[in-house]
């Protein structure tokens, strides 16, 4: 019989797996890796303010989140690159919210778990907040899956087609944000992009549709959960980066499996 602790802590790696696997398509897709990132670290400072001001940290850091995203995409094309933006965006994020969180008195912050997560941690309402989340953005996902798609695809086409690609991008946004404010327990802020980008990469050289890559990368996503989750409650490894690692291995694998296929 497993503890709850590991219970709770597997479905919550199962969700966190499960809500990335077509967001880190998108992201692979776009080239967006770096967009992932800032938003993550954009959110330590609303996990500040929220600690600052005693509101829910969900709301805060999907707050922080949005606002940074919002912010990157109405300065981009005013004189500096989109890469330099979400550069200063994220250093920027990342520093004030640990300058934030050094003048709080009073409160308790343990940074190695909101920087590197706590799966183990993870409570009920833990649960309810990961699965809601999972549940709303999988059901964006769906609804704009087409236009989303075109407007990866070729925004020429989009626009001929009907479809804004801008607008497409913004709900892409909003569903990034989502997914960083629900999976801040189990991996962490640092580790949240790692988690996007391995498994939708590890599956890009196996997949010859964009929905077989979802498919691909959820299954990645998923065994890299369950086994990281093991390898840490054996050998007493920290939980975030042992899900990671796990999931590097299998982007080693499949992409060897690839340059071999070719040769």
């Amino acid at each position: 019989m497993l503890p709850d602790f590991l219970i709770r802590a597997t479905i919550a790696g199962l969700g966190v797996a499960i809500i990335a696997a077509p967001l880190g398509c998108f992201v692979v897709w776009r080239r967006m890796a770096y967009f992932g990132e800032a938003t993550a670290h954009a959110a330590l400072l609303g996990i500040a303010l929220s600690l600052a001001i005693e509101m829910p940290i969900f709301a805060g850091t999907l707050l922080a989140a949005l606002l940074m995203a919002f912010t990157v995409s109405q300065l981009s094309g005013r004189g500096l690159a989109s890469d330099t933006l979400l550069g200063v965006s994220a250093h920027a994020g990342l520093a004030l919210g640990l300058v934030v969180a050094s003048f709080l008195s009073g409160v308790r912050i343990d940074l190695m778990a909101y920087l590197f997560g706590d799966i183990l941690a993870v409570s009920i309402n833990d649960l309810y907040t990961i699965w809601i989340g999972a549940i709303f953005v999988l059901l964006l996902i769906y609804w704009r899956w087409s236009p989303m798609l075109v407007s990866t695809l070729n925004e020429e086409l989009a626009y001929s087609n009907g479809i804004n690609p801008k607008r497409e991008k913004l709900i892409l946004t909003i569903a990034l944000a989502i997914t960083v404010a629900v999976s801040i327990k189990v991996v962490g802020l640092l580790l949240i992009s790692a988690l996007l980008i391995i498994p939708a990469a590890a599956a890009r050289n196996t997949s010859d549709t964009p929905e077989m890559m979802v498919f691909i990368t959820a299954v990645v996503g998923t065994i890299s959960a369950i086994s990281g989750l093991q390898f840490s409650y054996f050998f007493n490894s920290p939980p975030g980066p042992s899900i990671v690692c796990v999931s590097l291995i299998f982007f080693l694998l499949l992409s060897s499996k690839n340059s071999w296929k070719f040769r």
